[in-house]
């Protein structure tokens, strides 16, 4: 009981700032739609904020781990979020001049902070208890996420379209683009002050070291001699850059079909991978081990992606099904079955990193700062995504990534997992 007393505040405030996480990069999905009407962008300069957020993750991740051994993680944390307050209040001189590239900058900072909060939380995650039930707390985390990410779109739709009678167009006038764009600098200033206020209490908050923090490496040791934690880093590229196609390309995609308000459809993708950690929490590892869960959703991923390549675009049966019965049934069968990509991507992230950080000891913060690098599968897909669509005329060709991600990590569900360094 004392270990459970212990362990509650620390849950807590990683609850919190997993609910941060999910918060600010589930608006991408609600930016990209807006800053290509704003800024008069093509679908693939439009896909450039997915690239500036996320590849921060790859440029910074080492660095990150490198600073995480002067503060520590707690401290580190707390730096992180400063970090991203000072992003969030980059993109009020942005929204005044309307300059992509003060966007694009904003981004990158914000994914600098969250690089760095990243590193530093998800082993506390892994390390706080058990590791055979990891999965299950990074579940329950990614619920607390993914809830940020269906609250984030409705809510910028909801403050930046609230007033306008009609919707706005890549042929509005600039004074109307440049009157939208000023809408975005009170909440990004709000996001600013509370993130800023956050990382005060962080700093302040008894949160305890984990156990291999004062520990050292071994001697000749490295991550790069540890192929399951290599493997898992490639798994986790391929899953957030599929994870970031179907949560940031499905507004283009529905804009595309003519689809009204497709800033909001970022929150379908968001309700189903809620729906999907919430099976992890109660299933893992009560019912089923971590290593089964990653295969399975693997497979789900493969037949959602066959679905939205091979189903209708008019039609709307499958979202019929899902939820007719609130009077929403209006996505087409193929975008439903891009919101259904959300329900396959939730147990991959809880999945793979107590399976890759496993006997890593006091290499995990540099473990988990490789695991990070993966991230910049976010970067780099949804542009190879953009460049797919506009070759082959429609936006739906892109998905075909999806049999690429989703092979890989059903291979590390597998076998990539399991294997070992054959000498000391």
């Amino acid at each position: 009981m004392p270990e459970k007393t212990s362990a509650a505040l620390p849950m807590a405030i990683l609850g919190l700032l997993f609910f941060i996480f999910g918060f600010v990069t589930w608006l991408n999905g609600s930016l990209i739609p807006f800053l290509k009407v704003i800024c008069d962008l093509t679908a693939f300069e439009a896909l450039l904020v997915t690239f500036a957020f996320y590849i921060a993750y790859t440029v910074m991740a080492l660095p990150m781990a490198e600073v995480l051994k002067y503060t520590g993680y707690k401290q580190g944390m707390a730096l992180g979020l400063g970090i991203m307050a000072a992003g969030a209040l980059l993109f009020i001189p942005a929204a005044q001049s309307a300059d992509y590239r003060l966007f694009l900058g904003g981004l990158f900072t914000l994914g600098v902070g969250l690089t760095l909060l990243q590193t530093a939380s998800n082993p506390y995650i892994v390390h706080i208890g058990p590791l055979e039930s990891a999965a299950a707390r990074i579940s329950f985390m990614g619920l607390i996420n993914k809830g940020a990410g269906v609250l984030a779109p409705l809510l910028f739709t909801a403050l930046i379209f609230a007033d306008l009678t009609a919707p706005v167009s890549a042929n509005a006038t600039p004074e109307v683009k440049a009157a939208l764009a000023q809408k975005l600098v009170s909440p990004y200033l709000s996001m600013a002050s509370a993130l800023a206020l956050l990382a005060l209490f962080v700093r302040l908050a008894p949160l305890p070291k984990l156990p291999f923090e004062a520990v050292p490496a071994s001697s000749g040791d490295s991550v790069w001699r540890h192929p399951h934690l290599l493997l898992g880093a490639v798994t986790l590229f391929f899953y957030v850059g599929i994870e970031v196609i179907a949560g940031d390309t499905i507004g283009l995609y529905g804009q595309s079909l003519g689809i009204e308000n497709a800033t909001a459809l970022t929150a379908y993708t968001m309700v189903f991978m809620v729906i999907g950690y919430l099976i992890g929490v109660t299933t893992i590892p009560r019912f089923i081990s971590q290593e089964k869960a990653l295969r399975y959703t693997a497979v789900a991923g493969l037949l959602f992606t066959a679905g939205i390549l091979w189903s209708s675009e008019q039609g709307h049966t499958l979202s019929s099904i899902l939820w007719g019965w609130s009077g929403t049934a209006t996505l087409p069968d193929s975008l439903t079955f891009v919101a259904l990509l959300g329900l396959a991507n939730a147990l991959v992230w809880p999945a793979v990193w107590p399976l890759a950080l496993r006997d890593l000891g006091p290499l995990t913060a540099r473990g988990s700062a490789l695991l990070i690098m993966g991230i910049a599968g976010g970067a780099l897909l949804p542009l190879l995504f953009g460049q797919l669509g506009e070759i082959g005329g429609t936006l739906r060709n892109g998905y075909m990534l999806g049999f690429v991600c989703y092979a890989f990590i059903f291979y590390y569900a597998v076998t990539g997992h399991t294997l070992r360094r054959t000498h000391a």
